[in-house]
């Protein structure tokens, strides 16, 4: 029995397409992230995956069982499939037990052990609106949970949070995983969010899937410039036959041989520095940790050593 799969969804929106022709499947306890830019049809076909959303085309079998879109079904959803959205809502004037009792389908050690995992144990007793943002986002997240799903959707989980908060939810959810041995779905339109988490990522542009890969694979040997700069800064270096090699700003040294450049920009950032260099075949960015240069000084920069990868 395969637990997720999606054979060729499409879902058009007036004169646009905006998911075409895409398919993966997930395996149970695969931690797999779909990233991309704005408007590339992520959350659209996370929706159309969780029941959210009719497809045009194409299908989604959660354990061998078809989705239904909403044009088929009275209510929206997929049994067995739990869908946190960004635009989360819960009941004012309630306490936050109430509103996870009103969901809970687990006995009451079961339940705890939910709460316990999304940090939300110490303001049980408070009403829904005497807790902040974040803390509304993981009682939402544990609101699913008590529902005893085996797939979990996060439509953009990090999205509006403070750095603590986000910290706190990806710690969070590398535990349901963990512990609840839970399988989650994941969109971001922050791949960097995804690459110390993820099993395997999916990349969407326009609609469709570009590359697909583990972490270290879509960061290092990105099929284009796009996935390359979703992923954070990169060097393109021709070489003499004409092809340019792709290198993160970290896979750079300053040397006493290579090419040449002048330093043109220091920026701190905070463990290490990014050093921007103008060179004969335009700038480029060193990433290190220590740097006793200044912008004017005269460098050389050279690959560090590794398998050279080319765009």
């Amino acid at each position: 029995m395969k637990f997720l799969t999606v054979t060729d969804i499409r879902k058009t929106e007036g004169s646009l397409t905006v998911v075409q022709d895409v398919r993966f499947s997930q395996q149970e306890h695969e931690r797999l992230a779909i990233v991309g830019e704005s408007g590339s049809g992520k959350s659209t076909l996370l929706k159309m995956i969780a029941g959210y959303t009719q497809p045009d085309a194409g299908q989604v079998l959660f354990l061998d069982k078809r989705v239904l879109g909403p044009d088929e079904q009275l209510i929206m959803g997929h049994p067995g499939i739990a869908y946190l959205s960004q635009h989360f809502e819960l009941r004012n004037n309630y306490r936050v037990e109430e509103v996870l009792a009103y969901a809970n389908q687990l006995p009451d050690e079961a339940a705890q052990k939910i709460f316990d995992i999304c940090r939300i144990t110490p303001f049980l007793k408070r009403k829904t609106h005497q807790v902040s943002g974040g803390e509304k986002q993981r009682i939402a997240l544990a609101r699913l949970l008590v529902g005893a799903p085996r797939l979990l959707l996060l439509d953009e989980p990090y999205s509006n949070l403070d750095l603590i908060h986000k910290g706190i939810l990806k710690t969070v959810v590398q535990d349901i995983g963990e512990q609840l041995g839970l399988t989650v779905l994941l969109v971001s339109h922050d791949p960097m969010d995804t690459l110390p988490w993820a099993d395997r990522i999916l990349v969407m542009r326009g609609g469709v899937i570009v590359q697909t890969g583990t972490p270290e694979e879509v960061y290092r040997c990105p099929a284009n410039e796009y996935v390359g700069g979703l992923f954070g800064d990169y060097n393109l270096i021709p070489d003499a036959d004409g092809r340019r090699r792709f290198l993160r700003p970290a896979d750079l040294q300053i040397n006493g041989q290579g090419i040449p450049g002048t330093v043109t920009r220091v920026a701190y950032l905070g463990d290490s520095f990014d050093v921007t260099v103008s060179t004969g075949s335009g700038p480029l960015t060193v990433n290190t940790r220590e740097t006793g240069v200044s912008a004017g000084d005269k460098v050389y920069l050279a690959p560090a050593p590794g398998e050279a990868w080319y765009l």
